[in-house]
């Protein structure tokens, strides 16, 4: 009988691995290994014969959902659209709970990675803001606001 285990990773192909990779451990993420797929597998689950990736897998610090960056050496990468806004069809972000949000934001905007929109707060319980970093990926940053009373 199926029966759904875990949510392990999210997957996310890149033009640029160590850029990619700094962007999310600027976030907080810590690397948990480095390495290259190739070969029959590779070919057998990507659906593309004589394919060799490089991976990159990330992890919040005490476990959790992991990201895996890939960045294909062969064949080379197709473009997206780096400029995709929430309406796009597909992936739309990738959500992490900070804190500290305002000061996060303007560390990745002295970094060169800017707001899609800007800092929202929804109903007085969330302050949100999209982050677009390498190769046009939307991170989804999210701080819990403290109501009067909460402890």
């Amino acid at each position: 009988m199926f029966q759904l285990q875990q949510f392990d990773h999210v997957g996310i192909t890149v033009s640029d691995l160590d850029a990619a990779t700094a962007f999310f451990t600027s976030l907080g993420l810590e690397v948990e290994g480095r390495t290259f797929v190739e070969g029959e597998f590779l070919d057998t689950v990507s659906g593309i014969p004589d394919s060799r990736v490089e991976v990159v897998m990330l992890r919040p610090v005490g476990g959790g959902t992991a990201i895996e960056l890939a960045a294909y050496v062969r064949p080379e990468h197709t473009a997206g659209s780096p400029a995709a806004m929430a309406n796009e069809l597909g992936l739309r972000n990738v959500c992490f709970e900070v804190s500290g949000l305002r000061e996060l934001v303007a560390r990745l905007a002295e970094d060169g990675y800017g707001l899609v929109g800007g800092i929202g707060e929804y109903e007085g319980s969330w302050l949100m803001a999209y982050v677009r970093g390498p190769d046009g990926i939307v991170v989804a940053v999210a701080e819990r606001v403290q109501q009067t009373g909460d402890r």
